[in-house]
């Protein structure tokens, strides 16, 4: 399995016979500059949006169309971008599963907010979002943008997951130390890569109050295009 940061809180996620692209944001990404913006999207075969702002799901339909890869996400925001023109895989909510070639993905909650602006005005697109991926023996969290929440308590659980990709970078988000305390109180994740810093100025640029707080987990901090192979 390889896990490639596609910069900010975007990933591609190499897991069975699937290439998963989760909020691939691609060409407005200031973190993919000077990066082969096709080699982060080719041979997609499914892509995961977990919520509809600017920075996660405006580059849909165009990466949709380019590589065939219908998007999965929740009914409302899917609606909204196979209506632009994006290969519809489908809308499915909390709780619920979708099952692939060797890989599973079912939608859990996360805490923040989802809008997409249309005729520059926000237009609701359903409820935020995270991902439970499981596959090749693995099962992971891929928290979306959130806050910390209960509702980690029975998700860590029930799935268990070993590897965490979560947001961390503050102001929108958890930030390093919330996620590291998230981690510890409702997880066991041996592997944990940050996601959602570095971005913008406001964002924290470093994930060592990540790897502070989370003694003995594998905390990889990841480079942009670099695969992470687990």
């Amino acid at each position: 399995m390889q896990i490639i940061w596609l910069g900010h809180g975007s990933f591609r996620i190499e897991i069975g016979k699937e290439v998963l692209l989760v909020d691939p944001w691609i060409t407005a990404n200031p973190m993919m500059k000077g990066h082969d913006a096709e080699a982060a999207t080719a041979g997609a075969t499914r892509i995961l949006v977990t919520h509809g702002h600017f920075d996660h799901a405006t580059e849909i339909a165009p990466i949709s169309k380019s590589t065939g890869a219908p998007v999965y996400a929740i009914p409302e925001l899917v609606g909204i971008l196979t209506a632009q023109g994006a290969a519809e895989g489908a809308g499915f909510n909390m709780g619920g599963t979708v099952h692939f070639d060797g890989v599973s993905v079912t939608m859990v909650p996360a805490s923040h907010s989802s809008s997409y602006v249309m005729d520059d005005k926000p237009v609701y697109t359903g409820t935020e979002a995270g991902f439970m991926i499981s596959g090749e023996g693995h099962m992971i969290y891929v928290s979306g943008d959130t806050g910390i929440m209960a509702d980690m308590d029975w998700m860590g659980d029930y799935f268990k997951p070993d590897i965490g990709i979560l947001s961390a970078g503050g102001h929108y988000t958890m930030d390093m130390a919330q996620a590291a305390y998230a981690a510890r109180r409702y997880f066991d994740f041996k592997t944990v890569i940050p996601c959602h810093y570095k971005t913008f100025p406001l964002l924290e640029q470093s994930a060592e109050g990540l790897k502070a707080g989370l003694p003995g987990v594998d905390v990889i901090e990841p480079d942009v295009m670099k695969p992470i192979q687990l």
